[in-house]
């Protein structure tokens, strides 16, 4: 989840930023209190914090605008929040009409439980769940169906990725790779992707073909947004970005060093 909407300091900060960039310079501390809900005091306070950080930049006497560094800041969080939004969309099931698959035969008007499987979204007939529908048409099991009126939200735990790391080739490659264990954390069936030829490499050792090569990160990332589990067998010097990747959407993560010099065989 996006910082500010965890950290009350860090919202008030961009509040106080999006007002100081919407009204220009000539802004009063006293106004941004009264639409902030705060004291001026306090507002100012804040206006000293964001001085100090070159987050804006005084122009005058009680006059100021946003830095650059304050204006890439806000674009930032800007970005975070438009993220988390449709992250959001996704769980909030007010929608008119989505489709799901159809767990049994259902029939048109009939009350529908909703809930995530796999990471995908399956109607029911247990109704009992936290989000229920009303489906528009009649389907056979394993059909696609269009559920309306919508109520409640969609029981969702985020998946975990699991990360098998391998050395890259300056340190061994594929051959200095502990195949029984990379091929027994190839067993539970989820998704798997590949980074980098040793990765690939490793994983053909062990009769195995990643399902991803292209865009894994962000594969992987979606997959655990909608609770599936996924593995990433990846060379050790692409593990930083793509840790940052995981830390930046607050997805768990797990990290096996498949690498035989580790001691870990």
């Amino acid at each position: 989840m996006t910082e500010i909407l965890q950290n009350k300091n860090s919202a008030t900060r961009f509040r106080i930023l999006v007002e100081i960039a919407a009204a220009g310079p000539n802004i009063q501390q006293k106004s941004i209190a009264v639409k902030l809900g705060v004291t001026p005091q306090a507002i100012s306070d804040y206006i000293q914090q964001l001085l100090k950080e070159d987050l804006i930049i005084s122009t005058g006497r009680a006059f100021y605008r946003l830095s650059p560094k304050g204006v890439n800041w806000v674009l930032k969080v800007l970005r975070e929040l438009r993220d988390y939004a449709a992250l959001v969309e996704q769980a909030v099931t007010n929608i008119t009409v989505c489709a799901a698959i159809a767990e049994h035969d259902v029939k048109q008007g009939q009350t529908v439980g909703l809930k995530m499987k796999d990471g995908l979204l399956f109607a029911t007939s247990q109704i009992d769940g936290s989000a229920r529908g009303v489906a528009v048409s009649s389907v056979n099991q394993g059909m696609d169906v269009d559920i309306a009126d919508i109520e409640g939200l969609v029981e969702l735990v985020r998946g975990m990725v699991t990360i098998l790391q391998v050395p890259n080739i300056t340190r061994g490659g594929s051959r200095q790779v502990d195949l029984a264990r990379l091929q027994a954390q190839l067993s539970n069936n989820q998704p798997v992707g590949a980074i980098g030829i040793e990765a690939l490499v490793s994983l053909r050792r062990v009769a195995a073909e990643p399902g991803y090569l292209y865009g894994v990160t962000e594969a992987a990332v979606e997959a655990a947004h909608c609770g599936l589990s996924f593995t990433i067998v990846v060379t050790d010097e692409a593990i930083p970005g793509l840790i940052k990747r995981l830390q930046e959407e607050g997805l768990n993560y797990e990290i096996i060093d498949l690498r035989l010099e580790s001691g870990l065989a």
